[in-house]
């Protein structure tokens, strides 16, 4: 059974840095795309980076050049590197695992981790 589950919000000043980790169990990475969204109040769910099966990333253009997703080799975890935090990135961050050529709505979703920039 494919599962995740995040870790790693927080307050953050304007400028500085959090990493997300997003801990998976039952997951072939080269089937499935690993994906980290965000939800703000009051609007809706958005990508912010995906990993996939053959080691591509994307990008929100809004985190380009300041957000990182890895996931080293034989780990089961997928990071993501925030830097240079801004107010508008505070939200509640979700990971997601897709698998290849299945229905979006069988992705599986963890429990969220809220992310606060905030000076």
């Amino acid at each position: 059974q494919v599962q995740v589950a995040e870790s790693g919000g927080g307050l953050v000043q304007p400028g500085g840095s959090l990493r997300l980790s997003c801990l998976t169990s039952g997951i072939q990475f080269s089937l499935y795309t690993v994906a980290w969204y965000r939800q703000a109040p009051g609007k809706q769910r958005e990508l912010v980076a995906e990993l996939r099966g053959d080691g591509t990333t994307k990008y929100a253009d809004t985190v380009l050049a300041r957000f990182i997703i890895s996931r080293a080799n034989g780990e089961s975890t997928v990071s993501l590197q925030m830097n240079d935090l801004r107010p508008e990135d505070t939200a509640v961050y979700y990971c997601s695992a897709h698998r290849i050529y299945t229905d979006p709505q069988m992705d599986v979703w963890g429990q969220g981790t809220q992310v606060t920039v905030s000076s």
